[in-house]
């Protein structure tokens, strides 16, 4: 299977329209017999590449769609330089994320039953052993599995979005990042006129800066839910009248909503129209006021429309986006008090299909998940202007859709 990776697909292919190659039900069996016993011993060593890295640099693990593989490379911030590593898990990879102080990897199935994986990272060579695994559906549901997880602030919990069964899912972590149970579980409703939009599908969780409630971008109900969040347990529930919401033009596609560091500003970035949104945000209340509407299309722009990706500086002066109908990355300018913002740059990604793309927490470099071109691409980021620099170093990865940074 992995010799022969599937063909590039169009530039607008997400869960809706090319969901990942299933095993059959006896394979399935056979991998969670093998998960179990993976616990104790490495599913994969990191190859040959994988000698002890230098004290500055990081490891990057990357999610491959449809590949059944994560992938890892040791980065040196210092240099700008990328080493792969190669497959170190063979394992459905839709989304990956790691602990924020823990050498511990999140990784979020593509497959049926909604599966979430751990996995303990070697920081000396960047191998990975299987430490746990959980289901997020008691029943499983159709194609498209997970779409996003990532660790809570306080590493309490994991935020999961489950495409297929339109749930957002919180699953308790011990002290040390290990799995616990699923704490809670809420259903979206709706549904938008695109034929991928038949029924709920959840594509991002967010926690607001408040910390009382949990944010559902709904790719499939063309809403934005407003959970209630309970900071002690992780817990999100709706009131007795149901989720707040925020709606969206009818066949937008809400994928990807980020906060400003000042807690009041949220963006909204929207899949199928590729439109980014200013939010007014009221933390009293939980409501959300839309303020801008931009489109990250360039002016000459024709075909399919997808965005898929969005990120925020972490001093709140840039948002960046991905654009896979137009291969390209658009940084736009926040305005100091208000969070408005100004185009002030598109390059080309370095690649196609920019499925997703994450900034280096030092903020001086940015990974781009170029998924039908098999590569990750690195930009450098300058610190004054927020301008993008493609530095023509990448890695070559079997359909990549994102990468997680540890950092070491």
């Amino acid at each position: 299977m992995n010799d022969s990776p599937p063909p590039p697909p169009p530039p607008h292919a997400d869960r809706g329209a090319r969901p990942p190659r299933r095993p059959s039900r006896r394979a399935l069996l056979t991998a969670v017999t093998a998960a179990s016993a993976a616990s104790a011993v490495p599913l994969l060593s990191a190859g040959p590449a994988a000698a002890a890295p230098g004290r500055s640099e990081d490891l990057l693990y990357i999610g491959t769609w449809g590949q059944n593989q994560v992938h890892a490379v040791r980065f040196d911030p210092l240099r700008g330089v990328m080493t792969p590593l190669g497959p170190v898990a063979e394992i459905s990879a839709g989304w990956v994320a790691v602990h924020p102080r823990r050498p511990v990897l999140y990784v979020a199935g593509a497959e049926q039953g909604g599966f979430v994986r751990a996995f303990g990272i070697d920081d000396a060579t960047g191998a990975l052993r299987q430490t746990g695994e959980i289901g997020t559906e008691p029943v499983p549901t159709g194609s498209g599995g997970l779409s996003y997880l990532a660790p809570t602030a306080d590493a309490g919990a994991l935020l999961v979005a489950d495409f297929a069964a339109g749930r957002a899912v919180t699953v308790s972590l011990t002290a040390d990042g290990a799995l616990g149970t699923v704490t809670s579980s809420v259903l979206d409703t709706g549904s938008g006129p695109s034929p991928r939009q038949a029924g709920p599908h959840p594509h991002h969780v967010v926690i607001d800066p408040s910390g009382a409630f949990a944010l559902v971008a709904d790719f499939g109900a063309d809403r934005v839910f407003v959970y209630d969040h309970d900071r002690a347990t992780h817990r999100i529930s709706a009131g007795p009248a149901g989720p707040g919401s925020f709606a969206t033009a009818p066949g937008s596609g809400p994928r990807r909503l980020a906060f400003h560091p000042n807690g009041r500003t949220a963006y909204l970035l929207s899949e199928l129209t590729a439109d980014l949104r200013v939010l007014d945000w009221d933390a009293r209340g939980g409501v959300l006021t839309e303020r801008q509407s931009l489109t990250t299309d360039a002016p000459e722009h024709t075909g399919a429309t997808s965005a898929a990706e969005l990120a925020v500086s972490r001093d709140g002066r840039y948002v960046y986006v991905s654009n896979r109908g137009d291969n390209a990355l658009v940084v736009f300018a926040a305005a100091p008090g208000t969070g408005l913002l100004t185009e002030v740059q598109r390059v080309p990604c370095g690649g196609v299909t920019p499925w997703s793309m994450t900034l280096h927490p030092d903020g001086r470099w940015l990974f781009v998940a170029n998924e039908a071109s098999g590569s990750v691409n690195l930009f450098r980021v300058h610190p004054g202007s927020g301008r993008l620099t493609d530095t023509g170093t990448s890695v070559a990865v079997p359909n990549p859709d994102c990468v997680a940074v540890r950092r070491r």
